[in-house]
């Protein structure tokens, strides 16, 4: 019994108040004794409910021992200040983007995505291979048997040669 008193006085007896946020959420830390080498030991006491997503993240870092020293005032009145300018920033590109939308006539070019909603760009990925060619009366063709003097039906189902030879993309593998 006597072994918990002396924790529960030792624990608020060394603790020492480190800051607060301003949300009113209070940090503190004590020395401790933790495998024979003396840590800090860093927590949290919430004003109100404890709701972990009022804790800002320079708190979450200094509470984790991703920072050494605790943020002060002046740092959090700082970064407050960065975090509206960005909002600031992000709101101004917004409405610079739909006017722009407005004046193209609500006409924007997006770039095509793979993804499950939508079909991929056929002719680009098809553009990669060599070989391949697009008529647009015809469609994609195969332009010839021989890729890099070699015809289809000779070629191995493994890449052959040394370094000198090799080109990028020109391996196929048998059909």
């Amino acid at each position: 019994m006597s072994k918990i008193l002396s924790k529960l006085w030792g624990f608020f007896s060394s603790r020492t108040m480190v800051g607060i946020d301003k949300f009113g959420n209070r940090y503190f830390t004590r020395k401790e004794e933790i495998d024979g080498a003396l840590k800090d030991k860093r927590w949290v006491v919430f004003k109100g409910e404890e709701d972990p997503t009022t804790i800002p993240v320079e708190w979450i870092c200094w509470l984790n021992g991703q920072r050494k020293k605790a943020p002060t005032p002046e740092e959090m009145i700082e970064l407050a200040a960065r975090r509206e300018r960005v909002r600031q920033n992000v709101t101004f590109l917004k409405k610079k983007e739909e006017a722009e939308r407005k004046s193209l006539g609500g006409v924007i070019h997006q770039r095509k995505s793979i993804s499950k909603g939508g079909s991929p760009d056929l002719k680009s990925f098809i553009q990669q291979f060599p070989g391949a060619s697009f008529d647009h009366d015809r469609g994609f063709e195969e332009v010839s048997d021989e890729i890099d003097g070699t015809k289809n039906k000779d070629r191995s189902s493994e890449p052959t040669g040394s370094g000198e030879s090799f080109k990028p993309g020109t391996w196929q593998p048998p059909t």
